[in-house]
């Protein structure tokens, strides 16, 4: 009996050995076939075959439990992979948590197959050339956090992904999804933006979260935070009050057959006086009474700028202060008559390209709300003027009445630093040195532009990455320099998805002193973009200097750095020091922060140890 009891438990313990090399070898061989849909061919240095083990032989992009026996994640970010998703065979790995193919060429859809990997938590698709309709099945993705599928070809309208509870991550932007934005639970959510798609309708309510530049680009879309309301709907009416209306549209007209006949008696009383010559109203007059409509979509085309139509506006001039590319001057009238484009809203204002009948382009900004006086922002415009720099974009004209203020500068045609780290420029590379030299070359003029203004109470105050223009030789050009006050305890957000950050400098009584420290803390967020390649994220509990402190304070300084510096072979050493500078920059205590000055010595003699190494290079 005890001999036939051991029989049967070998038996079984054998049957179920054998059925669990057999589920092992089953997903090892759907993810081997998975690879060779998506990669086309395989590189044989990354596994990925059926001879070794996705966990034990650390398969490329794979990371499994800690015992090394099922696969949780998958990140294969960056490798040119130009395939299709083969989700029926990933999903075969039913543990799989983190699915990721960032910045590749992967075509087609996002099967219906996808719904089956049901312990997702991140799916990151974003960076790649994927088409078609979202499938609903990923709606029932019940464990997914974080989803991003921007900078794709997707088009249609959203599955009910607000069916996702704890969804806290939603990117679509640069795509052209329709359709109404379903409502999603944004106090919930960390992270969204659906800007540059065709979206229509009402936005829903936002809870505050989230800026305009979080749906920027929907030209159909309505109501806050963008400028444009949407048109209130029409209410049904009872019999009563058709009738009552009825009755005002009769009072109505009998009023204005009333004036009608006035004006043809009085008509007769005028012609039989003799003819009157009546001056007809100018052009310019026509403009000044009548305000222009802007875009709200810059890639919708050429406008006018949205200028309010003040009372004796056009009677006060345009201040030019310097405008040598400019034929013939420059006055307020020929902002109002040349096509704009729309650029860009910010928080506290919107940059617009002016086109001149002569095909001369200028940027301007239009900033509203800000409480200085005509006089006070007179000086500061001169203050600026005075001061020349070569990497700062100087004012070339400016506009003050009470409720705008209008600055006009020469147009940048090579974009910005921010679309240059986080645009798509297909065949553009900036490697290490030239990020280097641009961090050089922005601390100078940076410092320089402290040295001789902030006596004058003049920072920049809105220092940010979009705000850093490329000139026609792609050298780095701060613009925008001194157009924001900073109020030290307020929430200053940037644009573009760009940093929003809270600085309190409650210990410091220099109030000048303190805005120079923004403009340090703002700089160290830049050379931040620089180093990771990422975002200055909005609108979220966790920006891009917190989650850079998380990575050092673990230790995990390296994975700090962009993959594409990584690829290149860039100077590990240096980029440490780089990133050093930036703490130092970013330290949660303002007094604590070098000035520009000390921080651009630092980056010169890291930019000085970077040539040398290049020439000694054989």
């Amino acid at each position: 009996m005890v001999r036939k009891t051991i029989w049967v438990l070998s038996f079984l313990l054998i049957f179920l050995l054998h059925m669990t090399l057999s589920e092992e070898e089953d997903v090892k061989s759907s993810l081997v076939n998975f690879m060779e849909q998506l990669a086309g061919e395989v590189n044989p240095d990354w596994g990925w075959n059926m001879s070794s083990d996705p966990c034990r032989s650390k398969w490329k992009g794979v990371i499994c439990d800690a015992r090394d026996i099922s696969v949780k994640k998958i990140i294969l970010d960056g490798l040119e992979l130009s395939g299709y998703i083969d989700a029926d065979s990933l999903c075969v790995a039913s543990g799989l948590t983190t699915f990721s193919i960032r910045e590749n060429k992967v075509d087609g859809v996002i099967p219906e197959e996808i719904g089956n990997c049901k312990q997702l938590t991140h799916l990151y698709l974003d960076d790649n050339e994927l088409k078609g309709v979202l499938p609903d099945t990923l709606s029932g993705l019940s464990n997914l956090k974080r989803l991003d599928i921007s900078n794709n070809k997707f088009f249609g309208k959203l599955p009910n992904l607000p069916k996702i509870s704890g969804l806290v991550s939603f990117l679509a932007q640069y795509n052209d999804l329709t359709g109404q934005i379903p409502k999603f639970d944004f106090s919930n959510l960390q992270l969204f933006n659906i800007s540059f798609n065709n979206f229509t309708g009402p936005i829903p309510d936002l809870k505050g979260r989230f800026s305009a530049d979080s749906v920027l680009g929907n030209s159909a879309l309505c109501g806050e935070p963008l400028l444009n309301s949407c048109p209130k709907k029409r209410k049904g009416h009872s019999f009563e009050h058709v009738l009552m209306y009825s009755g005002y549209i009769i009072i109505g007209l009998a009023f204005f057959i009333f004036v009608g006949f006035m004006l043809i008696k009085k008509k007769k009383a005028t012609e039989e006086m003799g003819d009157v010559e009546i001056p007809k109203r100018s052009e310019r007059d026509y403009a000044s009474s009548k305000p222009s409509t802007a875009s709200s979509d810059y890639k919708t085309g050429m406008s006018k700028i949205d200028y309010s139509a003040e009372s004796g506006m056009m009677s006060t001039s345009l201040v030019v202060l310097t405008s040598p590319v400019v034929h013939g001057g420059l006055s307020f009238e020929d902002l109002l008559k040349a096509p704009a484009e729309l650029l860009g809203r910010g928080t506290h204002g919107s940059m617009y390209k002016v086109v001149f009948e002569d095909g001369l382009p200028l940027a301007v900004k239009r900033i509203r709300d800000w409480a200085i006086s005509s006089e006070d922002f007179k000086k500061r415009m001169e203050k600026i003027d005075q001061v020349k720099h070569p990497n700062v974009l100087p004012p070339i004209a400016f506009y003050c009445s009470k409720q705008e203020k209008l600055v006009v500068y020469g147009y940048q045609k090579n974009g910005s630093l921010f679309r240059l780290l986080h645009g798509s420029q297909e065949g553009e590379t900036f490697e290490w040195s030239s990020r280097l030299s641009v961090a050089a070359i922005l601390a100078e003029a940076l410092a320089f532009m402290h040295r001789k203004l902030l006596d004058d109470g003049i920072a920049h105050g809105n220092l940010k990455s979009s705000n850093i223009l490329l000139d026609k030789n792609m050298d780095p050009c701060i613009t925008e320099y001194g157009l924001m006050v900073v109020d030290i305890q307020e929430h200053s957000s940037h644009a573009n998805g760009n940093l929003s950050y809270k600085i309190s400098d409650q210990s410091v009584n220099n109030r000048v002193y303190s805005t120079s420290k923004i403009d340090i803390y703002a700089f160290g967020v830049v050379l931040l973009e620089l180093l990771t390649g990422k975002q200055a994220q909005q609108d979220n509990g966790i920006d891009l200097a917190r989650w850079v402190h998380s990575v050092v304070s673990e230790e995990w300084t390296a994975e700090v750095f962009d993959k594409a510096l990584v690829r290149e072979g860039a100077s590990e050493e240096r980029m440490v020091n780089l990133l050093q500078v930036a703490l130092k920059c970013i330290n949660t205590s303002s007094e604590s922060r070098p000035s520009m000055d000390k921080i651009a010595a630092m980056i010169d003699g890291i930019k000085e140890e970077e040539e040398m190494s290049m020439v000694s290079e054989p």
